[in-house]
């Protein structure tokens, strides 16, 4: 990835003080910053939580998921690369498959995020389906699906206060000119929240306070970088997904997940954070997916 990352200088002596003195004055003006927009971010989550007062116009991000038939996840693969020009008529932000967690493997997992809302989605699709090329296509692989779900999140506002979070539309845009390598991963960190209208708002107030913690915890994985938090629109209500990448072209994806998480373990904010939310969850899941050659986020 291309944003920024705070950096991890290895110094000693004097040299090596200023470095953390400068440090900690950056974690505590971020943590400012993430009280303050915390409560913008209230807003934004309240007047996402009801579906029938969403503006079609508003920006959304479609999770799809699609389980093949063991047999015939191969060819349902083939004909997707083969087809992969085609599903880029639609905002493509993500494309690949669970190499473990709680998605089912053989699930081919897809993210697009359009930036015009649901009218958009509508129209592009149906415009999709007009297409000859996209019908032959369908025909050669809807006997590889045994099911298909879809729902609709909203990016939570701090994709916007953090710069270190790209959001998916940094990826649709540098689709192409970012190359990780195949060793990349996309880690999906899935929280169930109880129910209520506050929880989710409630959420992310206690997440943006404990984000920069985790975001520049000494000794975190260079390719370690938060993509994004999605926030349920349709589908299953008071769910919130983080979607992280690790790893690159020469540095293996899971060793370097497993790196950061020991690293984020080591920062008080963050416990401290996460020991609040999981008062709000119900559940927690995870799932590591491997990117497609096609996928713009690697």
């Amino acid at each position: 990835m291309l944003t920024s990352i705070s950096c991890r200088e290895e110094t000693t002596d004097s040299v090596g003080c200023s470095v953390q003195k400068h440090h900690r004055i950056m974690l505590g003006l971020r943590s400012v910053a993430a009280r303050s927009s915390s409560r913008i971010l209230t807003t934004r989550c309240l007047a996402a939580m009801s579906t029938s007062t969403s503006n079609p116009s508003s920006p959304i991000v479609e999770l799809r998921q699609y389980q093949l038939h063991p047999a015939a996840a191969a060819t349902y693969t083939k004909n997707t690369i083969q087809s992969s020009d085609l599903r880029k008529n639609l905002p493509l932000a993500f494309f690949g498959f669970p190499e473990t967690g709680y998605i089912a493997l053989n699930t081919a997992v897809h993210l697009y995020h359009y930036p015009e809302g649901t009218r958009q989605r509508k129209d592009e699709r149906a415009a999709l389906a007009k297409k000859d090329e996209w019908k032959q296509y369908l025909g050669g692989v809807k006997e590889c699906m045994m099911q298909q779900k879809s729902e609709i999140f909203v990016e939570a506002g701090l994709v916007q206060d953090f710069e270190q979070v790209t959001g998916l539309e940094y990826w649709i845009k540098n689709d192409g000119s970012i190359n990780s390598g195949g060793e990349s991963i996309v880690e999906l960190r899935k929280y169930q929240l109880k129910l209520g209208y506050d929880t989710v708002p409630n959420f992310l107030k206690l997440y943006a306070q404990a984000l920069p913690s985790k975001l520049n915890a000494i000794g975190t994985h260079p390719t370690t970088q938060l993509v994004t938090i999605l926030v349920s629109d349709v589908g299953s209500l008071n769910t919130v997904y983080e979607v992280w990448k690790h790893g690159g072209e020469s540095s293996c994806g899971m060793e370097a997940m497993e790196q950061s998480r020991q690293a984020s373990r080591g920062t008080k904010e963050w416990r401290t954070g996460i020991a609040e939310i999981a008062q709000l969850a119900t559940s927690f899941d995870t799932t590591i997916l491997k990117p497609a050659a096609f996928s713009p986020l690697q």
